[in-house]
C-alpha cells in the first residue's frame, strides 16, 4: 500500500491525489494516478474543470491503471488493485469488467452503489489503513 501512496504523489489534480497499482502473483503490473488524458493540459497547469462538484478534467487512478494495462497488452484478470481511496461507481464497473478479483483501499469514498456492484460481482473489497495510520485514522 505504501507504493500506492507514492504513485498518488504523481497526480496532477490536487483536489484528490489518488494512486492505484494492479498486482498479480505478487508482481506490479501497472500503476495509475489522477491525471488528464495523454497530451491534454492538466489541472495543475490550467485549473480544474468542475461539473456538479467534481473535477472532470482527469481520469481516475483506477481507470489509468486499467488503461495502461490495455495499452501495453498486460492481462490483469485475476489481479488485485490497490487504491488510496475506495473506488467510485464508474471505476468499480471498470474493475469488474477487467476481471480484477480484489480491491484493497485505504481511504473511504461515500459511494454505496460502487460497494454493491463489487459485492454483486463477487469482487472482494478490503479496507487497509494508510501507511502509518490506524484503520480509524485512515477512514
Amino acid at each position: 500500500m505504501s507504493i500506492t501512496f507514492q504513485v498518488a504523489k504523481r497526480s496532477t489534480c490536487d483536489r484528490a491525489q489518488v494512486g492505484s497499482i494492479i498486482v498479480k502473483d505478487r508482481r506490479i503490473l501497472t500503476t495509475g494516478y489522477n491525471g488528464a488524458p495523454a497530451g491534454l493540459p492538466h489541472c495543475d497547469e490550467i485549473g480544474h474543470l468542475m461539473i456538479n462538484g467534481h473535477c472532470v478534467r482527469t481520469l481516475h487512478a483506477e481507470q489509468n491503471a486499467i488503461i495502461q494495462a490495455a495499452l501495453h497488452g498486460v492481462g490483469v484478470a485475476g489481479g488485485v488493485i490497490y487504491v488510496t481511496h475506495q473506488p467510485c461507481l464508474t471505476c468499480a464497473k471498470m474493475i469488474i469488467n477487467a476481471g480484477i478479483v480484489r480491491v484493497v483501499y485505504a481511504g473511504h469514498y461515500p459511494d454505496p452503489n460502487a460497494v454493491e456492484f463489487l459485492r454483486e460481482a463477487s469482487v472482494s473489497l478490503s479496507p487497509h489503513p494508510a501507511p502509518g495510520l490506524s484503520p480509524a485514522e485512515s477512514a
